[in-house]
């Protein structure tokens, strides 16, 4: 609203271009997957951290949980995965990292780990991925 750089970015050609990516199934419905903007691209491969923060919510020790993206000389980007465990909760790296083995391949298994207290957030409640990579 108001900004007109920004609207004439989205519509283009008759058609607004949410930044979304999704795909159609094979009876005709469509799936929204993630925002573009927080796709991760390791070695060539892209990435959605939805699929990997998905797992990690499986650790019955996680409250919240955040995927982003960081630098790496040799795959471009590398993973991280950002955790706030449930109040009173201990958790390890090791713990995360091996539930993600067990259910992702390799490349899709966050190289790091952080914990921390609480994610940083808008006035709404969603998390600030923008934030978190740059804790990086």
């Amino acid at each position: 609203w108001n900004k007109p750089e920004e609207t004439k970015e989205v519509l283009r050609g008759g058609w607004l271009h949410t930044g979304d990516v999704g795909y159609v199934d094979d009876d005709g419905y469509f799936f929204i997957v993630e925002r573009k903007k927080n796709m991760i691209i390791k070695a060539g491969e892209n990435i959605f951290p939805r699929e990997i923060e998905e797992v990690v919510y499986q650790h019955p020790k996680v409250s919240e949980a955040a995927v982003v993206g960081v630098a790496d000389q040799i795959y471009g980007e590398e993973l991280k995965a950002f955790i706030v465990l449930k109040p009173g909760e201990k958790a390890t790296e090791e713990e995360i990292i091996d539930l993600c083995k067990g259910k992702l391949t390799s490349f899709k298994t966050p190289k790091y780990v952080q914990f921390l207290d609480a994610f940083p957030k808008n006035p709404v409640g969603k998390i600030l991925y923008k934030e978190l990579r740059k804790m990086g």
